[in-house]
């Protein structure tokens, strides 16, 4: 018996942790105990405090085009089924299915530990990512405002920053990503997977509806703000067909740059994904996983840099050749111009006065 998704939530199951021992499945005692488990409230969000020693992590993966990330939250309520982030919750004790998305942990001190590092004598300065990992700007942010307090520690010391979100949350600090932009200091991408609503809802139930990107890629467009579109990820024989009309709707909107990732299913998110195809498609399942199969080299995930973000074979580089065609016509760059560095001031130089100002 397959139980209907938690309203609200992407995944439909907490699979087991694949650094545990054990394992538990419904089982129908023959009590209706299965019904009842089906007629519960859905799971409500966890918010949990991390203790973290440092924010910023250093990237060393040759296909990732920074070097510096920072995660204000483990964890993500957008509920994004395929999202790659997903089995770090496993290092936790916990699922990487409904529990990724409903015990979320916060980094509060995210603000002062970012002062810390970026304080340090032999600290480099290289435009940092936020929403690497989970979204900087997912539900829970509009109460913690840990993004907002980062960005204005960002904004005060000239630092460069990308934002990678699928919320139109961003709009609320649209007041620093002005400021940011007036010195080329920001970037924010906006991710589009789908111009579907039904089709987004199921995939990304608490993320933003695809027209309120739109409207967010428009709104920053016109507040200065460089903004480019992430297509991620591309799911063959779901939303592949999207990709060209995606990026025509995101340039009208003021899209200067584009991207696109193709589906990545490490570990348990091979068997979510699995799932959520039974649940929502499973006329069309057979079909999706096939033609992943054809860009993966006959696996549902390849790990290895060069071919992660891409695929291979015929199919992948058809898909290559059509973002190509399409940003071309459209005038969308591969990549955005490179931030300013040479602006950086230390925290405590931000804070200090000049001493020959004459105010």
């Amino acid at each position: 018996m397959i139980l209907p998704p938690p309203r609200g939530r992407g995944a439909g199951c907490n699979p087991v942790n694949r650094f545990d021992g054990r394992g538990v499945e419904p089982f129908d005692d023959g009590w209706s105990s299965l019904a009842d488990l089906a007629a519960d409230p859905p799971p409500a969000t966890e918010v949990l405090p991390e203790r973290a020693r440092s924010v910023l992590t250093t990237n060393r993966s040759p296909d990732i085009p920074f070097e510096l990330s920072l995660n204000p939250y483990r964890g993500c309520e957008h509920g994004c089924i395929y999202c790659y982030a997903r089995p770090g919750h496993e290092r936790y004790g916990l699922s990487a299915g409904l529990d990724f998305e409903t015990r979320i942990f916060a980094k509060h001190d995210a603000a002062v530990l970012l002062e810390r590092e970026l304080s340090r004598p032999g600290y480099r300065c290289r435009p940092v990512n936020l929403g690497a990992d989970t979204d900087p700007y997912q539900p829970v942010e509009r109460r913690l405002r840990i993004t907002r307090a980062v960005l204005e520690v960002l904004a005060r010391c000239r630092h460069p920053v990308v934002i990678v979100t699928k919320s139109a949350g961003v709009l609320r600090d649209l007041d620093l990503l002005a400021l940011l932009a007036r010195d080329d200091l920001v970037q924010v991408f906006v991710s589009v997977t789908t111009l579907d609503p039904a089709l987004a809802r199921r995939s990304e139930p608490r993320a933003a509806a695809p027209h309120r990107r739109l409207a967010a890629i428009r709104a920053l467009a016109q507040a200065n703000v460089p903004v480019g579109v992430m297509f991620a990820p591309v799911i063959p024989a779901l939303n592949d067909h999207e990709l060209e009309r995606v990026l025509e709707a995101a340039a009208r909107a003021g899209a200067r740059a584009a991207g696109y990732v193709l589906l990545r299913l490490p570990h348990a998110v091979a068997e979510l994904f699995d799932d959520w195809l039974r649940r929502h498609f499973p006329h069309r399942r057979a079909r999706v996983l096939a033609r992943l199969r054809a860009l993966r080299g006959g696996a549902l995930n390849d790990p290895r840099f060069g071919s992660r973000m891409r695929g291979e074979g015929v199919e992948a580089e058809l898909l290559a050749q059509r973002f190509s065609a399409a940003c071309r016509r459209l005038g969308l760059r591969g990549r955005m111009p490179r931030l300013r560095t040479d602006l950086f001031r230390p925290p405590a130089a931000s804070r200090q006065p000049d001493l020959f100002d004459g105010s």
